[in-house]
């Protein structure tokens, strides 16, 4: 299990997100720099430890109804090899960790083998700020790949759980600005 650090990370998650998010195809705010906030997300552990996963909700209250987004991140001690340029998010300093190279989970190969352990349920989704705490609240209906890159990652959440009836998808919750919570499908097998 992940050990959580109560630590500094200079600039910090959002602040690099903040940076990174409006240059994303996917993103729909038109501010340069979104007002974003934590609205959720969970973690995944690396079964060889080498590698923090996080599936991390951001909402951007600069727009005139807010968005949600999904940024899955796969938090490492070196530059990941192979990636396209876009993938890093940033570097950041950890308090404890040192450096950490943070990337978007679409393009880490670890963090995308936990989602599908995660969607087989051969791994547990874990609470996102508390250290070995399984998170109930993320579920998985249906069953997901056994291998290859047919995970679909939904980016701009929608509170919709009962859409998209695919064989394999990944359910959570986050809180918008306002406090309202919602759940809505953050992954769904992709069809072939």
């Amino acid at each position: 299990m992940a050990s959580i650090h109560r630590t500094t990370m200079t600039p910090t998650k959002l602040e690099l997100l903040t940076e990174w998010l409006p240059k994303q195809s996917w993103y729909l705010g038109s501010a340069e720099s979104p007002e974003l906030v934590k609205a959720g997300g969970f973690r995944l552990d690396d079964p060889e430890g080498a590698v923090g996963i996080e599936f991390m909700v951001v909402a951007d209250a600069t727009a005139q109804e807010p968005v949600a987004y999904l940024v899955p991140m796969g938090y490492r001690g070196a530059a990941l090899e192979g990636v396209p340029g876009e993938a890093l998010i940033g570097t950041s300093e950890h308090g404890v960790l040192g450096t950490r190279w943070i990337y978007d989970g679409v393009h880490d190969p670890v963090v995308l083998a936990q989602l599908r352990a995660l969607l087989r349920g051969e791994a547990t989704p874990q609470h996102q700020s508390k250290s070995d705490t399984p998170d109930p609240t993320v579920t998985v209906h249906g069953t997901g790949p056994d291998e290859g890159p047919d995970v679909h990652v939904i980016r701009v959440l929608r509170p919709a759980e009962a859409a998209q009836r695919s064989s394999g998808r990944l359910v959570a919750g986050w809180t918008w600005p306002n406090g309202t919570a919602a759940r809505g499908v953050f992954a769904a097998v992709a069809p072939r």
